[in-house]
């Protein structure tokens, strides 16, 4: 394993909650430290230490493509200093500063946990926890409400207080697949008046991230980050050769209105393929596809669908409620799966509760456990008349609904019912009559999701 020239000796913070008390943090095992990461010198250990976790090997080829999206002062390290040598990296996790829309519109502080790895040499040690219970920590002391990640493995995070927050659908379209009508679109996914139409380009950063980000930015959706460094928005067109498997390069397809202004757009590659007895088979793969409105989405699968050669279409994730579900005629044919998505994890349960607004009016006592931040657990006294008028108190009052903060992360953003909870034994009704009126209050009408990952 490549050692670091030098671990940072600044030493790690004690996190504390709204109530005062510290995160659980976990020590690391004897022989272990840890500490904050140089972006600089550390660099190569971390790299090192990311292609032994997430299997794979940066190509020659692929130099002139890498882009570093990991913040400075937001990663940290667990050092193996046991031995005569030089200290080595054993773990590493890293975290984005985002702002997060909830339920109502408020963007809330909130850590994209990224990164997390454990060296196979020293899994079963403990430093996975001291890792994440760290990063809870860290991102309170700087005021973080909400940590979100991308589960590389979905067991592991539920023993930490996340909670699958979205859930993407997945679907394989066939060629020229039926979608229903859309005023003023006609089958080809030109509307009358070349209102909108579709451009097939070859995917230039220079030329596209602009228009990328302007339809992206423009969502209106529970959990739907936006990328907020200049990195982000660079890795998510980028295109190194070793991504390609068999595939194109990346191309792009922008739906634009007649004066130039772009409504939706689906980044992809193709994979060419023939039958034996020489039926085109080849396959386009969407990496990430928005549209703001039905027009927008009707054109954009009308001519995905639709590209000589090709005999279907694989989807990026798509939110639950994306329009093109809705505008298919036959799911069955459709192959749609669901997925979780996002995980999501309180830090800080009463401002987080505070900051959303609900589907209706509530009035509830929630007892949530939470082992780990222990200023989030007890009995929380929610109040709201289904506007913006949030109240959020600690109370002694008895209880309505018991839960854990994993399974309030799931409900938070409207994707799961409490109801639905309950009934896997999840949440715990107390008090009669009171799960419904919660449920309906939690759930809301735009499914969260978001569209790529960090």
């Amino acid at each position: 394993m490549t050692t670091a020239a030098r671990p940072d000796t600044r030493p790690e913070k004690t996190g504390r909650g709204d109530g005062g008390s510290a995160v659980a943090v976990a020590p690391p095992p004897p022989g272990y430290r840890v500490a904050q990461l140089d972006d600089s010198d550390d660099r190569a250990a971390v790299r090192e230490l990311r292609e032994w976790g997430f299997v794979f090997e940066s190509a020659p080829e692929d130099v002139d493509h890498e882009i570093w999206t990991l913040e400075p002062g937001r990663s940290v390290g667990v050092w193996d200093e046991r031995g005569s040598g030089r200290p080595r990296l054993a773990a590493v996790h890293s975290s984005h500063q985002f702002r997060m829309p909830v339920p109502g519109g408020t963007r809330l502080p909130t850590a994209g946990l990224a990164s997390v790895v454990v060296h196979p040499s020293h899994r079963r040690r403990g430093l996975a926890r001291t890792m994440i219970t760290t990063h809870l920590a860290r991102s309170l002391d700087r005021g973080e409400v909400l940590s979100a990640l991308h589960a590389a493995e979905t067991g592991i995070y539920g023993r930490y207080g996340y909670g699958v927050a979205t859930q993407p659908v997945t679907l394989r379209l066939g060629r020229r697949a039926e979608l229903r009508g859309v005023d003023g679109v006609d089958g080809t996914g030109r509307t009358e008046g070349a209102d909108v139409f579709v451009a097939l380009e070859t995917l230039d950063p220079s030329r596209h991230v602009a228009e990328i980000e302007r339809v992206h930015t423009a969502v209106e959706r529970p959990g739907w980050i936006a990328r907020d460094t200049e990195a982000l928005r660079t890795a998510n067109v980028a295109d190194p050769p070793s991504a390609r498997r068999g595939h194109e390069r990346m191309r792009i397809a922008v739906v634009r209105t007649h004066d130039g202004e772009p409504r939706g757009y689906a980044t992809f590659r193709r994979q060419g393929s023939w039958s034996e007895t020489g039926v085109p088979e080849g396959v386009v793969r969407v990496r990430e596809a928005v549209t703001l409105d039905a027009a927008a989405a009707r054109a954009l699968w009308t001519t995905l669908t639709d590209i000589d050669l090709m005999a279907s279409v694989e989807t990026g994730d798509l939110a639950a409620d994306d329009p093109l579900v809705h505008l298919l005629t036959d799911l069955r044919r459709t192959n749609l799966r669901v997925h979780d998505g996002l995980w999501l994890r309180l830090l800080d349960v009463p401002a987080a509760l505070a900051a959303r607004e609900y589907s209706g009016p509530v009035d509830v006592v929630l007892e949530v456990s939470d082992e780990l931040v222990p200023a989030n657990a007890g009995r929380w006294h929610l109040r709201s008349d289904g506007m913006a008028e949030v109240e959020v108190t600690r109370t002694e009052e008895a209880g309505h609904l018991a839960l854990d903060v994993a399974e309030l992360a799931s409900v938070y953003l409207g994707t799961t019912s409490l109801a639905a909870l309950a009934g896997a034994g999840r949440v715990r009704e107390l008090v009669p009559g009171r799960l419904a009126t919660a449920a309906t209050a939690f759930g809301w009408p735009i499914a969260p999701a978001n569209s790529w990952g960090f």
